[in-house]
């Protein structure tokens, strides 16, 4: 059975820091659909509450796009190349005006700035598309800022006191997906809000645009992207939460072994005896600090689950990916995205008078070339080749394929079954 990310064990521990209060002030009944979501205190621990998908606060109870100038307009932050070969993040602001749509723009940026410093992103940000969808809210700044008394007119109704959780920053996820939808492609969403007070939310929402996640963090707030980190950690690496409750809760073992790459019923040694999880690691230094074993503590459970360190930022906020997140973050990546793409499509007829140019996102990728399945080392690493200069064995007007293989060799990925998405072929027919 597959071990949920949410499920019904009290709010103690890492939640019991986060500060609680009453509501802001006219705040609807919550609907009946509810999302679990994951809350973020200031001192990095995590914890877990449910949340109403709808916001009492949506302006007039509009699902998103007004009939306003500017309002779901797409600029690109970065752009990586054709979305059916990147990941594509999508940035979406709530709380900025009209006049303040440069604000919003630039705290975007800094957002996916914040985001792509961590590792595995900062070697990996070829691979990603970012894109911006404006929002224009009737009122600057978000509700339940400064106090839960507060209320503003806003996009996406996004609101803290959540829950009466003061931290906690929610939306509403109808009006999320429908400005999502504007843009080319959405594989990560990011709410970024317009206010500097610390506090976001990490949705557990499966969208049929193609994102398994939201993630909502405050725009103004320097510590705020760390949420967002984390929240990926879900979302494209599928990893588990490592972070657990005080008490005495045993995972049940009915419940048989997670599916998540992170977290697991066995110890060190017994992953070790079966070529199990994160075995290939095991005795590793990790980037979050310490040796790769197997730590009690994990998935919400004190006891009968182990995760692979001590600290990895899925278990608190401020700290690096583990070393098997990240091996679980680059083949999330490659899900979504190729290691070669070309501004010539593959399959596009050529001749000896073409010129013909590839692209490689990711650093050390290792770039081959071949004729009719014959490698020509003379062409190996080069981007760019003309054709005049390919051997074209055989009398004229022969066709023959040629095929630009791109690798990623990367060391951060030792599990075998995940090598072959870090593969691409492109191939052209050509004549002479």
């Amino acid at each position: 059975m597959r071990h949920r990310r949410f499920g019904s064990i009290a709010l103690t521990g890492a939640l019991a820091l986060v500060a609680l209060g009453s509501a802001p002030a006219g705040a609807a009944a919550p609907p009946a659909t509810r999302h679990g979501v994951e809350v973020f205190g200031e001192d990095g621990s995590i914890g877990r509450a449910t949340a109403p998908a709808a916001s009492p606060y949506l302006a007039g109870g509009r699902p998103g796009l007004a009939p306003v100038p500017g309002d779901g307009e797409v600029t690109s932050i970065q752009r990586g190349g054709d979305p059916a070969g990147k990941v594509d993040v999508v940035v979406i602001g709530d709380g900025y005006t009209a006049a303040e749509q440069g604000k919003f723009r630039a705290d975007a940026a800094a957002k996916w700035q914040e985001l792509s410093a961590v590792e595995p992103y900062a070697t990996y940000r070829g691979l990603f598309n970012v894109w911006a969808v404006a929002t224009v809210s009737a009122e600057s700044g978000i509700t339940g800022d400064p106090d839960r008394d507060t209320v503003r007119d806003t996009a996406l109704g996004s609101y803290f006191w959540c829950e009466d959780i003061e931290r906690l920053l929610c939306v509403d996820t109808k009006a999320v997906e429908t400005y999502a939808a504007k843009a080319p492609q959405a594989d990560l969403v990011l709410v970024v809000a317009n206010t500097a007070k610390y506090g976001g939310a990490g949705y557990n929402v499966a969208s049929p645009l193609g994102y398994d996640g939201i993630a909502t963090v405050a725009g103004g707030n320097p510590r705020a992207g760390q949420i967002a980190v984390h929240e990926t950690g879900h979302s494209l690496g599928k990893l588990a939460d490592e972070y657990f409750y005080d008490g005495d809760d045993v995972y049940p073992a009915e419940l048989g072994e997670p599916d998540e790459p992170n977290i697991s019923m066995s110890t060190a040694d017994r992953l070790a005896r079966d070529h199990a999880k994160w075995y290939r690691w095991l005795g590793r230094t990790s980037p979050d600090g310490g040796v790769v074993g197997s730590y009690e503590g994990g998935g919400y459970y004190p006891k009968g689950l182990y995760r692979p360190t001590g600290n990895s930022i899925m278990r608190s906020l401020g700290r690096e990916f583990n070393l098997p997140g990240r091996e679980a973050m680059i083949a999330g990546f490659y899900r979504h995205a190729v290691p070669l793409t070309s501004p010539t499509p593959a399959g596009t007829p050529l001749t000896r008078a073409d010129r013909l140019t590839v692209d490689l996102p990711v650093a050390g990728t290792i770039l081959t070339w071949s004729v009719d399945g014959r490698e020509l080392p003379q062409l190996r690493g080069r981007t760019a080749v003309s054709l005049a200069t390919v051997p074209l064995p055989g009398p004229p007007g022969r066709p023959h394929t040629l095929t630009a293989t791109a690798t990623d060799p990367t060391p951060a990925v030792l599990d075998p079954a995940l090598r072959p998405h870090l593969t691409t072929a492109l191939t052209w027919p050509v004549t002479r």
